[in-house]
């Protein structure tokens, strides 16, 4: 059973990825290029919580019949390519910061991204992607879209990722917690966009 008091605190988070994007866009609009039918940040790789996942899957599941096939079959040619890239990792195993460094360099297309360029879950994205285009702090170090015209050495506001992640943590464990599961390991566990909307729902609970 989803909690939707969760689901409504973790979509109030979220929106302040939205307003932390608007407000450096408001301020930096020559360095932000993020414009409709840029899907640069739809090809980066990284993995959800599961406060997020179970979040992402709730709403993929209301979308047509016909659209989440078609988002299957992208993710199973996503899930090809990520398993490459695990064997690649396998060699930093032991140093997290690395294994970031050199998954950040990889590109996937996302299998919410339509032929048309545009996001199946635009509204429901998670945070990662709402702070895409702007300055952001993640394992201590800062990053920016290359397309962006933030210079360097120059001092810009950041979003902290750090700081997210230790909430969509603490957003996980209360799920789990409320679903019967105790697993702080799982409530760390980072979910690819391709396994989240190939699961059902409570598998994504239950870390099956």
């Amino acid at each position: 059973m989803i909690d939707t008091d969760l689901f409504k605190e973790y979509q109030e988070f979220a929106q302040k990825a939205d307003y932390a994007f608007n407000q450096v866009e408001k301020e930096y609009s020559t360095c932000v290029n993020c414009e409709i039918g840029c899907t640069d940040c739809c090809y980066s790789v990284f993995g959800l919580f599961p406060i997020e996942a179970v979040y992402v899957k709730y709403h993929f599941d209301q979308l047509e019949r016909g659209e989440r096939r078609e988002a299957v079959l992208r993710a199973k040619k996503a899930d090809k390519k990520l398993q490459k890239i695990e064997q690649k990792l396998q060699q930093y195993e032991d140093d997290p910061r690395a294994r970031a460094l050199v998954a950040g360099k990889e590109r996937i297309k996302c299998p919410l991204l339509k032929d048309s360029g545009k996001c199946m879950l635009y509204f429901h994205r998670p945070i990662t992607c709402r702070a895409y285009g702007i300055p952001t702090v993640a394992g201590g170090s800062a990053h920016v879209c290359y397309k962006a015209g933030f210079e360097g050495g120059e001092s810009y506001p950041t979003f902290n990722l750090d700081t997210v992640f230790k909430e969509l943590y603490a957003m996980s464990c209360r799920l789990l917690k409320q679903s019967g599961q105790q697993g702080k390991e799982h409530a760390a566990s980072l979910l690819s966009l391709s396994k989240i909307i190939k699961t059902p729902v409570q598998n994504l609970i239950e870390g099956e």
